[in-house]
Formats: structure tokens, C-alpha cells, sequence
């Protein structure tokens, strides 16, 4: 899946939910950020989930701009489909997009272009076995 971003501020934040489950124990909360959507300004709740997660969005204060990467996900019950915006990651607003794993063309020498891509060696075909006789098996 593409990785879905808003950029806002954040209008408000509800209180921690927690509670324990057969899994243990869980914490989850959820915020409000308005962002601009052509001419008006549209709200969007979204979730964090784990202590880690939720001691993250503690950083932050309402009236900050962030921006924040999130995955929907909907669920089923009762005949009623319920769907979740849960941010992975807050960061402020403008920061820079995580540095991609590896080197980059911007950390080669000058003069280093990339090469063209590798031609594969077509399948080997029948006529490619060597000569010998007709019961060449080992065993």
C-alpha cells in the first residue's frame, strides 16, 4: 500500500483509553488534525495505539502543525462497518521524508552514471544439452 500522509494542525486530543484484554494490557488515543482541502479546511480523527505510540503524541500540543503517515483499516461488526485512521508516525510538519535505506545517486563520485539494466541469459533449451548417450543418468 502507498504510504498515505496529511499535513495539519492538531485541534485536539481526546483522552487515553486503556484497558487489558486476553492479550494484555493495551492504551489508545485519538486526535484531531485539520488540514486544507482546496478552499476548506476538513477534520480527520486519527489513532494511536501502544504506550510507545501514545507517549509519542504526548510531544505534541494542540495548535501544532505535524504531519502525520497513517493506515485505514475497516472492520466488520454487527453489520456495521467501522473504519480506523491509525497514524504509525508524527512528525512536525515540513520535516524531512525519512532517508531511504542504502546509497543514493546524490553519495556517488561525479562522473558516476548508472549502468543499464542487466540482460537476463534466455532459458536453456534442449538443443543446448550436451551430446552423449541417450541414458546419461547417474544411477
Amino acid at each position: 500500500m502507498a504510504n498515505l500522509e496529511i499535513e495539519g494542525r492538531i485541534v485536539s486530543k481526546l483522552a487515553v483509553q486503556s484497558g487489558t484484554s486476553a492479550r494484555g494490557g493495551w492504551s489508545k488515543q485519538e486526535f484531531i488534525v485539520e488540514y486544507q482541502d482546496g478552499n476548506f479546511p476538513t477534520s480527520v480523527v486519527f489513532n494511536v495505539w501502544g504506550a510507545d505510540k501514545v507517549q509519542d503524541l504526548q510531544r505534541y500540543q494542540v495548535g501544532d502543525m505535524v504531519k502525520v503517515s497513517f493506515r485505514p483499516s475497516s472492520r466488520e461488526f454487527n453489520g456495521r462497518w467501522y473504519t480506523d485512521l491509525r497514524a504509525w508516525r508524527i512528525s512536525p510538519a515540513g520535516a524531512p521524508a525519512a532517508a531511504p535505506a542504502g546509497p543514493s545517486y546524490d553519495d556517488m563520485p561525479a562522473g558516476f552514471a548508472p549502468s543499464a539494466p542487466a540482460q537476463q541469459a534466455p532459458a536453456p533449451t534442449l538443443d543446448d544439452m550436451p551430446a552423449g548417450s541417450e541414458d546419461d543418468m547417474p544411477f
